[in-house]
């Protein structure tokens, strides 16, 4: 039996980045003694959640990868023998800037990246300002303890993304993110946007008959505009089986670290009593490629 421990942090964050990543070092640490073989971080860990507004200073915080912030990760997942799922700025060049998952293995090598491709703009997500949509596709990552399909935030709402890291032998779904309540929605629309938000991932596990892995942020981060209320982030990280069945999953208000095991073997069974993959009508697809259809 190939079974894994995954370690999910979710946290709160600061302006101040040093202390973000003094912070998220101390619970990478604390997943690692309590068993984690993988950890997986929410995305744009070292900072705020910044596409609440549109500001060229913002661009400040990118970096390239290479650099300081894939040196600072790789060696806490060598110290700590672990693979690592990491969610970072990056600058490309200048004018050319991405929300891009960088995977290390348990030696720090970077194992492999993933540049998010679906990229939203709507009111407090204003990523289009930011991010130029990925051109990696979407490749799974291989790592010691498996094949990894990563992807980020916005792309967890697609099938097609999800289908795709599958087809090409991902054992498991990842997706680091940042999501949560605009004020002004009332309390049982902030419920619905969560449980949808929940729904739709554990929907990529059964249609594909893997494990799925969602890491969000939790704690209110305010707007610095003052335009809105800011972002109550519905925290609610998760790991569900193939069947998309609950294996764990954390509080909506509370920071905390998850700790699941995952049986990677158990998705052949699930896969031989729903071939979902065998049936599928592939000559009859086509038409996927196209934005609408009239």
């Amino acid at each position: 039996m190939k079974t894994i421990r995954i370690g999910l942090i979710q946290q709160s964050n600061t302006a101040d980045l040093k202390e973000n990543l003094y912070k998220l070092a101390q619970n990478i640490e604390e997943a690692s003694r309590n068993g984690a073989q993988l950890v997986v971080l929410q995305e744009l860990h070292n900072s705020l959640y910044f596409c609440q507004t549109e500001d060229t200073r913002n661009f400040d915080l990118a970096e390239p990868i290479p650099g300081p912030s894939t040196g600072f990760f790789g060696e806490l997942a060598k110290q700590f023998g672990i693979v690592l799922v990491t969610s970072l700025f990056e600058k490309r060049a200048a004018g050319i800037y991405h929300n891009t998952a960088v995977v290390f293995d348990t030696d720090g090598s970077i194992a492999g990246t993933y540049r998010k491709m679906h990229i939203p703009d709507d009111p407090a997500y204003y990523e289009k300002f930011y991010f130029t949509p990925g051109d990696l596709g979407f490749r799974p990552i291989q790592t010691s303890v498996g094949k990894l399909g990563v992807q980020v935030c916005w792309d967890q709402w697609y099938p097609e993304g999800a289908r795709l890291m599958a087809l090409q032998g991902a054992e498991l779904l990842i997706y680091p993110t940042a999501i949560g309540y605009e004020g002004s929605d009332t309390p049982e629309e902030q419920e619905r946007q969560r449980e949808a938000w929940t729904t739709v991932q554990r929907g990529h596990a059964v249609a594909n008959g893997i494990p799925v892995v969602a890491v969000n942020r939790v704690g209110h981060e305010p707007d610095p505009s003052g335009q809105t209320g800011g972002i109550r982030f519905w925290g609610s990280s998760f790991v569900c089986g193939p069947q998309g069945e609950f294996l764990a999953r954390a509080d909506k208000d509370k920071e905390e670290i998850l700790i699941a095991e995952v049986d990677l073997e158990r998705s052949e069974n699930v896969r031989r009593w729903w071939p979902f993959l065998r049936d599928r009508r592939i000559e009859e697809f086509a038409p996927l490629t196209r934005r609408f259809i009239d």
